[in-house]
């Protein structure tokens, strides 16, 4: 067994990434291991303003600048001929006003790659087998490389940063259902050679394609088109054949989606995800911190995964560096509650969109440019503004808007 060192980060995706610059910036030693090959495919490849600041504080945003990925200034959701725009420079929280659209293969490739040029080893195709924590919170951790031979890690704290791999919480059980319904995604890359003639490519666009059942569309700067379905598995199950076929027949049942879509080319055939929402027992441990989706998962829509692995995997670091240069960390407050309130405002908005409340919201008719702006800052991931009273209330405050709402078109109709 070689020297302990001081923090072990397991995953070297965003939240990885992050959790492992933070650590070495604070001069302590650190090793990241990744179970993939990079560059690797994930989804999630939208961001949100949110995550810029994180990326800075993490010396990471000009690697990322230099990539020269697609600017991202808002989010556009539509429903027939309705339209509901949001952009973030309109945003009623101070912060980023903007981001970018990603290839993640090449966003996390980009930000492992940075960590290793600063001096940090990352080990991909190594998968973690077993843990051992000890009396002190040290642990040692059993890793199997690609040809088969093992390693033992000792350090001083691990932050699971594995995101769907969830390795702590398997290894030790703490996973627990979600309370968001099931669903399924289906989607693909395209060549969207007709984006010139349709919407401009520096916003997502959510298509409100049929009750429970919508539509992402992220342009890339290379020409390419991130173009899915998300709905429930009845919704898929009754459409025939296989997932190529359901794709095609996706897009030729919309008439936006079939102007837009209908003779494109793929970039590589449909894939498919599903049942993805989790969550766990708790988001620490004698030992151990859990960062990004390993604590919880929500949904596609709004794009709120990479910011919350970006986001916890920033707070976490930061309590693991107090920890282990000597100061007391209370994480149920320092990290547990933050991090569960910003993911408690998000499902709310999750399952708004799900219910109709948001649609709702949405293409109200002269929507109030205050509670636009507050409602916008939601979208870029400002899901901790407690001077927002659609973050700070978000449990009722949708409801609410929507009783205003149905008075004003009930007037308006009289």
């Amino acid at each position: 067994m070689k020297e302990k060192i001081d923090v072990l980060v397991i995953g070297a995706g965003p939240a990885g990434s992050i959790s492992a610059s933070m650590i070495h910036k604070a001069g302590l030693s650190v090793r990241v291991v990744e179970r993939e090959k990079f560059p690797r495919f994930v989804i999630g490849e939208s961001l949100l303003p949110r995550c810029m600041e994180v990326l800075e504080d993490a010396e990471l945003l000009e690697a990322v600048k230099a990539k020269n990925f697609q600017q991202k200034f808002g989010a556009k959701f539509l429903k027939e001929e309705n339209v509901a725009d949001f952009n973030f420079s309109d945003q009623f929280s101070k912060g980023w006003n903007w981001t970018w659209q990603v290839q993640r293969a090449e966003f996390d490739l980009t930000l492992a790659t940075e960590v290793q040029r600063k001096g940090v080893q990352v080990d991909f195709e190594t998968t973690v087998t077993a843990i051992k924590f000890f009396d002190d919170e040290s642990s040692v951790t059993t890793v199997q490389r690609l040809d088969g031979s093992t390693e033992e890690i000792a350090a001083r704290f691990i932050i699971d940063a594995s995101g769907y791999g969830r390795v702590i919480p398997r290894l030790f059980n703490l996973d627990k259902p979600s309370n968001l319904d099931p669903r399924k995604a289906v989607f693909a890359h395209v060549k969207d050679i007709h984006r010139d003639n349709f919407d401009e490519p520096n916003r997502i666009i959510a298509i409100m394609y049929a009750p429970g059942f919508w539509t992402w569309i992220i342009p890339f700067s290379n020409g390419v088109t991130s173009l899915g379905f998300v709905g429930g598995f009845d919704y898929f199950n009754a459409i025939p054949g296989d997932l190529s076929a359901q794709y095609k027949a996706c897009i030729e049942g919309h008439p936006y989606l079939k102007k837009r879509f209908g003779d494109v080319e793929w970039v590589w055939e449909p894939r498919k995800l599903e049942a993805w929402s989790a969550t766990t027992d708790k988001f620490y441990g004698k030992g151990f911190v859990l960062t990004g989706n390993v604590t919880e998962f929500l949904d596609p829509i709004f794009s709120s995964g990479v910011m919350f692995a970006t986001v916890s995997s920033h707070l976490a670091s930061k309590q693991v560096i107090r920890k282990l240069k000597g100061e007391s960390v209370d994480w149920d407050t320092d990290y547990t509650k933050v991090v569960q309130q910003g993911v408690d405002v998000f499902r709310t908005y999750v399952m708004a969109w799900y219910d109709g409340t948001l649609e709702k919201v949405f293409f109200s008719k002269n929507p109030d440019p205050m509670i636009k702006s507050q409602v916008c800052s939601v979208l870029a991931g400002y899901v901790w503004d407690q001077t927002n009273p659609y973050v700070r209330e978000h449990h009722v405050a949708l409801k609410r808007l929507v009783k205003l709402i149905d008075v004003n078109e009930r007037i308006s109709r009289n």
